[in-house]
C-alpha cells in the first residue's frame, strides 16, 4: 500500500503508516474448528480426547453460560494443521457422539452484534422528580 510521498517528509510518513498498515492480509482460520450439538455434560477433556483421534489437538473449549455455568452446547477445538483440521470435519461431522449428532466446521471470525441495552426500560411512566407544592 503505497502512501502521498511528500519530498522533505514523504519516506517517513511512509514508512510510519506502512508500520501501522499490513501490506497483505492472510485469513487462515482453518485449524479452528466450531464444534456444535455437543451434550451438556461434555467435559473438555473429553472433547479433545475425542479430536486427537484426528490429529494433534492445540486446545479444546467448551463454550459455558455465563449465568447458569452450564454448557450452552458447543465448543471450538484448534488442531495443529490444515490436514488434521480437514480429518476432522470428515471424520465426526454428522456423527453422533454420546447420543447426539455432532456439527463440525470451520470456524468463522465472530460477526459483530449491535450494543446491547441495560435492560432496565420497562417503558410506562417513570417516576422520580420532585413535585412542587
Amino acid at each position: 500500500m503505497e502512501f502521498l510521498r511528500l519530498p522533505a517528509l514523504g519516506g517517513f510518513i511512509n514508512s510510519f503508516l506502512s508500520f501501522f498498515v499490513k501490506k497483505e492480509e492472510v485469513k487462515v482460520m482453518a485449524t479452528k474448528l466450531y464444534v456444535g450439538g455437543l451434550p451438556y455434560s461434555t467435559q473438555e477433556d473429553a472433547l479433545k480426547e475425542l479430536f486427537a483421534q484426528a490429529g494433534n489437538v492445540v486446545s479444546a473449549v467448551i463454550i459455558m453460560d455465563k449465568m447458569s455455568g452450564r454448557s450452552k452446547g458447543f465448543g471450538f477445538v484448534e488442531m495443529s494443521s490444515q490436514d488434521e483440521a480437514s480429518k476432522a470435519i470428515s471424520m465426526f461431522n454428522e456423527q453422533e457422539f454420546e447420543g447426539r449428532k455432532l456439527t463440525v466446521n470451520e470456524a468463522r471470525p465472530m460477526e459483530a452484534r449491535p450494543p446491547r441495552t441495560g435492560g432496565n426500560d420497562r417503558g410506562g411512566y417513570s417516576g422520580g422528580g420532585r413535585r412542587e407544592y
